[in-house]
């Protein structure tokens, strides 16, 4: 496998059942946030079940709940065309071709390329910064990654809650200070919050990410979770 990885690629090790993913350095690869996306969604998705991914990047989500669960199918929805290439790569790699589908595809238009509440479950590791937070990486498929140039927070929802059955869990990884708009537009959308958990890189450290799970038309309840430490105390210390 290693003579056919393209120029800049590279092969990492998923730790999970043996599979593997491809990489290409100089873009962007996947983080901690989607791996701990993947744990949060795994346990609450059942046998059978049909799932999406939306912006799945490299599709390390689909691998990781490939391995984790006995979802019948699931759907990597990615937008960039060598993301999509490099992700059907990883899913033959894997033998996974008939459990996991990649589909090149605008999240905003996720409503024309499935039907209406036809998915289980539905996961995002969506864009974290609007257009004028943050600083902008001069390589595009980093800038597309991290801030909202191509779908918004609500272009996610709106489409998450359409594609959605009745009960349906969309789970998403997000930064802590979009919280109150992530509950407003989940909300807005019918998608009611049913459980969070905040991850905190260090015990005496803030949180910098928070896992969320909404339920299509869930009743008004919601479990916080313990947080979720990463590491006992900063390297060197």
């Amino acid at each position: 496998m290693m003579n056919d990885l393209l120029p800049d690629e590279r092969l990492d090790d998923l730790q999970c059942r043996g599979y593997h993913i491809i990489q290409n350095t100089k873009s962007f690869c996947f983080g901690m946030d989607a791996v701990l996306l993947a744990n949060f969604a795994a346990g609450a998705i059942k046998k059978g079940q049909q799932v999406l991914d939306m912006g799945s990047g490299t599709a390390v989500i689909p691998i990781l709940l490939a391995a984790k669960t006995e979802a019948a199918q699931l759907i990597g929805l990615e937008i960039q065309t060598a993301s999509v290439e490099m992700s059907k790569r990883s899913v033959s790699l894997n033998e996974l071709n008939d459990r996991i589908t990649i589909v090149e595809g605008d999240i905003r238009e996720a409503g024309n390329l499935f039907p209406a509440a036809s998915f289980h479950a539905i996961t995002c590791n969506p864009p974290y910064m609007t257009a004028s937070h943050g600083l902008h990486n001069p390589y595009a498929p980093k800038n597309i990654a991290r801030h909202e140039i191509l779908c918004t927070l609500e272009d996610v929802v709106k489409n998450a809650a359409g594609l959605l059955v009745p009960g349906g869990s969309f789970y998403m990884v997000h930064k802590p200070f979009r919280l109150a708009e992530i509950m407003s537009v989940l909300l807005a959308y019918h998608l009611e919050p049913k459980r969070m958990q905040l991850v905190h890189p260090y015990v005496d450290k803030e949180p910098n990410m928070v896992l969320l799970q909404a339920v299509r038309g869930g009743k008004s309840r919601i479990q916080i979770e313990p947080p979720l430490i990463l590491s006992e105390r900063p390297p060197g210390n």
